[in-house]
């Protein structure tokens, strides 16, 4: 049986990018090296739509979003945390650990914070130093508004940063035009690398805050990777492996071209809501994004059991929801090496499954009318 991995993370990775990995490991402080890094910040910069400063870290994306905090706002200041679900919600966790007052702007799971809410947010606390905001919310398949979000925000004193984790190679972002100050990746995603790796593009209005305090901290002190940009190099031993894949990557995102990867992203997930709802399911999420499709469990389906006959009898790998939602949502990945046909396998597994659960359904039907929405497409 054929294995799938259709989770909203870690994503498969192309067959040239693995081939690359087995390759023999090699020094990281060679000329070489430097030079592969030079190349993958330079892609990631087209990818992330920037000019900015673009540092690498040897981590997952939670340590990239954790440097930008603690980077940004000192012991005692304040900041915003907008959220929908749970990896919004570790910002602001992040944020207090480090003794930093933040400020809530949340939405109920499956809803979007609205522009208006954060807009009155910066009214009340106009001394907050920094905002927070997740672009693509993975647990629940939200997706918030981060142009409107940042024109809000680049009237104030305080810097944007975004958590682009699960949207980053998948969803429309254009970092400068939509006045990101930071913006925050991984590799396990729509990068379409195996974990280890993490990414942060960076404004000169952050840097001015990231100058303005000490960090408390040592690795993820940003002021270190700043100063090694000019070789290009890192200040710790980076994961060169896994850049050398990563070089690969992105240099078939860049033959394809950013916009026609977020469009055929769009194209994909349109078809997948197509073909869920066409079997009388509903989705989660109010706004969904482009990077997975988050969708409620039917009344007297076992969600976990529904999971476990996916994989176990059809080899397709979904994921499930998290704390309060396990059981009562599933999460169709559809980023990064993901195709159509591999959302219609999801599909008609799903179908497979319900059926065999005593959902009533006609066989043919979600893959039909996801058919039919890629078609129009």
């Amino acid at each position: 049986m054929k294995r799938r991995l259709l989770t909203p993370g870690p994503a498969p990775v192309p067959e040239e990018t693995l081939m690359e990995l087995a390759h023999p490991v090699g020094h990281h402080r060679t000329a070489e090296a430097k030079q592969v890094l030079a190349e993958v910040l330079d892609g990631l910069r087209y990818v992330m739509q920037t000019g900015h400063d673009v540092v690498a870290l040897t981590c997952s994306g939670t340590g990239a979003m954790e440097a930008a905090l603690i980077n940004t706002v000192p012991p005692g200041g304040k900041a915003i945390a907008v959220y929908a679900g749970k990896f919004g919600r570790r910002w602001h966790e992040v944020w207090n650990a480090y003794g930093v007052n933040v400020v809530a702007v949340t939405a109920e799971p499956g809803g979007a914070v609205q522009p208006q809410q954060l807009a009155q947010a910066l009214a009340d606390h106009p001394d907050a130093v920094a905002v927070s905001a997740v672009h693509c919310e993975t647990s629940t398949g939200v997706k918030h508004d981060i142009a409107a979000f940042g024109k809000l925000v680049a009237a104030t004193p305080a810097v944007f940063i975004v958590d682009g984790i699960s949207s980053i190679g998948a969803m429309e972002c254009r970092t400068d035009a939509w006045q990101i100050d930071i913006l925050a990746t991984g590799s396990q995603k729509a990068l379409m690398l195996p974990p280890g790796l993490a990414f942060l593009s960076i404004s000169p209005k952050a840097w001015q805050r990231i100058e303005s305090h000490s960090p408390p901290a040592f690795y993820f002190d940003l002021k270190k990777y700043r100063n090694k940009l000019a070789d290009p190099d890192t200040p710790f031993t980076p994961a060169h492996t896994l850049l050398r894949g990563l070089r690969r990557s992105l240099h078939r995102i860049r033959k394809e071209g950013v916009e026609a990867v977020w469009a055929r992203h769009a194209r994909m997930a349109s078809a997948a809501r197509s073909g869920v709802q066409a079997i009388g399911l509903e989705l989660f999420a109010s706004e969904p994004a482009e990077s997975l499709t988050a969708v409620r469990v039917p009344e007297g389906v076992d969600g976990c059991l529904l999971l476990r006959k996916l994989e176990q009898d059809y080899g397709l790998k979904l994921a499930g929801g998290q704390g309060d939602l396990q059981g009562k949502i599933f999460r169709l990945g559809h980023m990064g090496y993901i195709d159509f046909f591999d959302v219609l396998a999801a599909l008609a597994g799903i179908e497979l499954v319900l059926i065999d659960m005593g959902y009533a359904i006609e066989p043919g039907t979600a893959v039909a009318a996801a058919q039919r929405t890629y078609a129009r497409a």
